[in-house]
């Protein structure tokens, strides 16, 4: 019989909790260390694209996701001055008709519903990761509140100023894009031309973009506006923005678009960076998972997924997983993800200069559409579950 692994997650956003749901059934003894006291609510939406929402179906998340998700069930590309963009999809919809099942959440939502599948005994709140140590085959983790704990394993699922990250030697240089976005919320019955709203919508000028979603089961509409600025903005979800330096950027656009800023109470910036991809993410029994290993810019909706992606793929590596095969295990991860996230984070800053370009030439710009829905269509349509499982059978099954 194999000896149960202490196996350490280090942060309780997204990518860390959905490691946890996936080590649900792997036999292991799983701990997730969170440095706020209390799961905060964030007020934003998350788009949950097919390649994540099929794995969350597999790890019992299905019925949340129906309750508290809206259908992206495509994405309407339009002018500044609101013009439809054909793509040669359906309903405008471009590369996600064909590729399965995907949702926009509520952030702060989505979050319960992994916490709910955690069992409570496997999360500790209020524990900041201070340093980390490898003795050996074990991980010593220290903490702000002066708590020391020693794992098989550690998971460094802390995003993007990953303390895990740091405390192996490896680093991620930030670049700014030139870029901060604006991001809010309105309720749904505040915006008549978003009554019955279903997918994403997308306006598209010169330097900037402006994108819409409703998310808690369509009652309210998620904004990501996004514009060139020269200053340094902080990476933050809780930076307070100005509304009338908001409204002023958009000044000509589209009605609809107008319309949902004018109904915004109130609004966050938040400074949007880019990182080229890691050499590696693993040293010893320490791995990095989600923004902590590959952070990527927001055009693409895949910072989730790809998290989700990376949770999953671990959670199956790791059934019957010893301390003298985790090496073997850490790498085939490695091996599986990291040449896949590095695609997509190419991807994801193409699209960004995509959005924000003025093409004034239609086929230019049906030209680019294309080549971009092609490489999207095969990021949404990946199967990290028939990819983790050709793996899996070299360990002699799961």
């Amino acid at each position: 019989m194999v000896a149960r692994l202490r196996i350490a997650v280090v942060g309780g956003g997204i990518g860390g909790l959905a490691t946890a749901v996936a080590l649900g059934d792997s036999g292991h003894d799983v701990t997730v260390y969170e440095q706020a006291d209390q799961f905060r609510e964030i007020g934003a939406g998350v788009t949950l694209h097919p390649n994540a929402t099929r794995l969350l179906v597999k790890l019992g998340l299905g019925e949340d996701l129906k309750r508290i998700g809206s259908p992206t069930a495509g994405v309407r590309l339009m002018t500044a001055g609101g013009d439809p963009i054909e793509t040669g999809a359906p309903r405008g919809g471009a590369p996600l008709a064909d590729a399965g099942r995907g949702y926009n959440v509520h952030r702060a939502e989505f979050l319960n519903a992994l916490v709910r599948a955690v069992p409570f005994s496997g999360l500790r709140l209020g524990h900041r990761c201070s340093k980390l140590t490898q003795q050996g085959t074990e991980v010593v983790l220290s903490f702000d509140n002066g708590a020391r704990e020693t794992h098989d394993m550690v998971i460094g699922a802390d995003g993007i100023r990953s303390v895990v990250r740091q405390q192996i030697g490896l680093d991620a240089p930030a670049t700014s894009e030139g870029v901060m976005a604006y991001r809010g919320m309105v309720p749904t019955d505040k915006l008549a031309w978003a009554e019955g709203a279903e997918g994403l919508y997308l306006w598209m000028g010169a330097s900037r973009s402006f994108l819409c979603y409703p998310v808690s089961a369509s009652t309210i509409i998620n904004i990501v506006a996004f514009v060139p600025t020269d200053r340094e903005s902080a990476e933050s979800w809780s930076a307070r923005g100005d509304l009338a330096a908001l409204a002023a950027e958009y000044a000509g656009w589209d009605e609809r678009v107008k319309q949902t800023i004018a109904a915004l109470d109130e609004t966050f910036v938040w400074g949007i960076y880019d990182r080229s991809p890691l050499p590696r993410w693993t040293v010893g029994h320490t791995t990095l998972l989600g923004d902590a290993a590959h952070p990527m810019v927001p055009h693409l909706g895949q910072g989730a997924g790809q998290a989700i992606e990376d949770a999953y793929t671990l959670g199956v590596l790791l059934r019957g997983a010893s301390v003298n095969d985790l090496s073997k295990r850490l790498a085939s991860y490695e091996r599986l993800r990291h040449q896949r996230t590095g695609l997509v984070q190419g991807v994801a800053r193409q699209a960004g200069k995509f959005y924000r370009t003025d093409f004034g030439d239609a086929k230019q710009r049906d030209a680019t559409m294309s080549s971009w829905i092609k490489e999207v269509r095969g990021i949404l349509e990946h199967d990290a579950d028939a990819a983790v499982a050709a793996e899996v059978a070299d360990f002699g099954g799961s």
